[in-house]
């Protein structure tokens, strides 16, 4: 389904009870933050501040539960595209043995070709208004967490082309707004809008560049689609919304942009001037990205339409509307991976723990010895894949969307030090745990059910039973570091244990996995996590998101082999924050995120003006007690 433009998706949301519109002011300097946070957490409301302080009202968390992303799709299920796009694969691929056969794809080719982009003359709505000298201060534009270096454009719809091949590029980067005609461009050194700017810099011309906001919903889901590089982002939004995206030439720059746009923003990079200081800016990892050097992007010429809508969105501690986002990525990518990579992949799940690039589930068709491992080096080689920090491969019945049950069949089918593989490769820019920037360890899980060729004994790997507790007052006198045990999992048959150590020398973490698995109580344990001393390690969500931010499986991963058949072998991961003086590590550790106790209670005392009904305990109160003191960067 195609939306005639934003303002078409608002009344779509607010016939179906999915927005609420707020007419009290609400500044956009971190109070819309606090209030989105609230609602996203509990995946309320999409929310339309009518009143800004500016002439724009401001849309946000448009996508921020399954319904609505839904409704952005076009779709009332997400797994519709994926059979879909199987479908197509299957009839253009499959075999043509008559002419009835080839005829029969022709009405299918004619619709593929309607999808394709088309520039029309003339100017589009979204060059209803142009701005006779630009100022993008004129927009709402959103300071979301209390260190970040200033106001973001979050959901910015950036075109670049390649100068040689003209093949354009439409992806997502943050830009930092530091006057009216002046932004930063935060792209990464993996992204195809990158390798553009370098092409720009060879030729020592200047780099033409346009920013989309607003529109159909689906070119910002399409800008951040994992495409390969030479494929059009607009091809891919209209197979979605089944019509073509209208296109027309910018005024300033040698670009086209979406007609249906509410806002566009013109301008150029100059390769040779040099970068700006950027950031910090809290990230959809729940933690600061730091501040470094990125590109300058000079304002030229900013339009919008009559009745134009700011769209933004916050990223943070999960779950964020950005969650749902990568929801719409897991299933709208598994069948181009099925079909064209890994055919004996049955599902796929990027847990939202994981923020997108930690984690990855996938399950199987197991047909022999070693699969798993085929399969974790097929996707380790995929595209945006290669930053999957651990990636668990399961087979059979088990529900990889039940991550208790997930838990529970690695429990009984991974002999840790048979079963987990350890390798090293690029990382996330956004990776934090990493001792060299970008380049870190990578885990895989082989959770399959085990064939002969592939266990440590000739019999079948022995069913342990796990104890439902441990001693836990024994083991914190025995152990002062220890302050909390978290052993529930246990009673679930889930071999797992999180610890919550307060770290205090060299080496701690190493010591105390080899003398715990050495304890009656830890004998049957397979798995241990350790993590800090102020974490709550009850919430498992919360300790599974902070352990997969915090550890570089290669680095930190402590094995305890075994030559014994009666009891499993062993694993620790130390999740905790990493320190030069404790662990050699010389990088800046960022802060997570929470906002201001002022802010929390500014909030709290308009909440009944909003019109959300009950007001919600603000996220950020639990984690304030979490901050490593002050700043975007952690103070040793």
């Amino acid at each position: 389904m195609a939306y005639k433009n934003l303002q078409d998706f608002i009344a779509a949301l607010e016939k179906e009870g999915e927005l609420v519109r707020i007419k009290e002011f609400v500044d956009p300097k971190l109070i819309i933050t606090e209030i989105t946070d609230r609602i996203s957490k509990q995946y309320g409301p999409a929310l339309l501040f009518e009143n800004t302080g500016t002439e724009f009202p401001l849309l946000i968390n448009s996508m921020g539960n399954y319904k609505r992303m839904c409704m952005a799709l076009g779709v009332n299920n997400m797994d519709e595209i994926t059979q879909e796009i199987e479908s197509m694969f299957k009839m253009i691929t499959g075999p043509k043995d008559s002419i009835m056969d080839k005829l029969k794809m022709i009405p299918k080719l004619g619709q593929i070709s309607s999808w394709m982009p088309k520039t029309i003359s003339g100017r589009g709505a979204c060059q209803e208004v142009i701005q006779n000298e630009p100022d993008i201060t004129k927009f709402p534009v959103l300071t979301c967490w209390p260190e970040d270096g200033g106001p973001f454009v979050t959901l910015p719809v950036i075109h670049t082309k390649d100068p040689h091949t003209n093949i354009r590029n439409v992806g997502m980067y943050r830009m930092q707004v530091f006057g009216p005609t002046l932004t930063g461009m935060h792209w990464h050194k993996h992204k195809v809008s990158a390798r553009h700017f370098n092409e720009y810099k060879k030729l020592g011309q200047k780099m033409p560049v346009a920013v989309a906001l607003g529109g159909d919903p689906i070119y910002t889901y399409a800008a951040t689609a994992p495409l390969p590089d030479g494929v059009d982002e607009y091809i891919l939004a209209g197979f979605l919304r089944k019509k073509r995206v209208e296109l027309v030439q910018c005024i300033t720059q040698d670009l086209q942009v979406p007609a249906d746009a509410d806002i566009i923003i013109e301008g150029y990079i100059d390769p040779s001037e040099d970068f700006i200081w950027e950031g910090p800016f809290g990230d959809h990892t729940g933690y600061y990205s730091l501040a470094d050097w990125y590109p300058q992007f000079h304002i030229t010429c900013i339009t919008h339409r009559k009745n134009a809508v700011y769209p933004t969105t916050i990223v943070g501690i999960p779950p964020q509307e950005d969650a749902w986002i990568g929801k719409a990525t897991e299933r709208i990518f598994l069948a181009p991976i099925k079909m064209t990579m890994v055919p004996e992949i049955i599902d796929m799940v990027l847990p939202m723990e994981g923020v997108f690039h930690n984690l990855v589930i996938i399950k199987i068709k197991k047909d022999y010895a070693g699969q798993a491992l085929k399969v974790m080096n097929s996707m380790w080689g995929a595209g945006q894949m290669m930053f999957t920090k651990m990636m668990i491969v399961v087979d059979g019945e088990v529900n990889i969307h039940d991550q208790k049950a997930v838990a529970k069949y690695i429990s009984e089918n991974v002999d840790p030090q048979q079963d987990i593989v350890f390798n090293s490769g690029p990382m996330d820019v956004l990776d934090h745990s990493c001792s060299k920037a970008a380049f870190g360890g990578k885990m895989g899980i082989d959770a399959t059910q085990k064939l002969p060729e592939e266990m440590r004994f000739e019999n079948a790997m022995p069913n342990f039973e796990n104890k439902n507790s441990i001693a836990k007052e024994k083991i914190l006198a025995e152990f002062p570091a220890i302050k909390d045990i978290n052993d529930s999992l246990l009673k679930e048959n889930i071999s797992l244990v999180f610890i919550a150590i307060e770290k205090n020398k060299k080496g701690q973490i190493a010591e105390l996995s080899k003398a715990l698995f050495e304890l009656a109580d830890f004998k049957l344990v397979k798995i241990i996590i350790f993590l800090e001393h102020t974490i709550d390690i009850s919430d498992i969500a919360d300790a599974v998101w902070r352990f997969s931010n915090n550890v570089d499986p290669k680095r930190d991963a402590f094995v305890i082999s075994v030559d014994s058949q009666q009891e499993p072998s062993h694993i620790a991961f130390d999740g905790t924050k990493k320190t030069k003086e404790f662990d050699g590590f010389t990088r800046d550790w960022p802060n997570i995120l929470a906002n201001t106790q002022e802010v929390i209670n500014q909030v709290d005392a308009m909440w009944d003006k909003l019109g959300l009904g009950p007001m919600p305990v603000s996220p950020s109160r639990k984690y304030l007690g979490q901050l490593y003191g002050t700043g975007a960067v952690v103070k040793e």
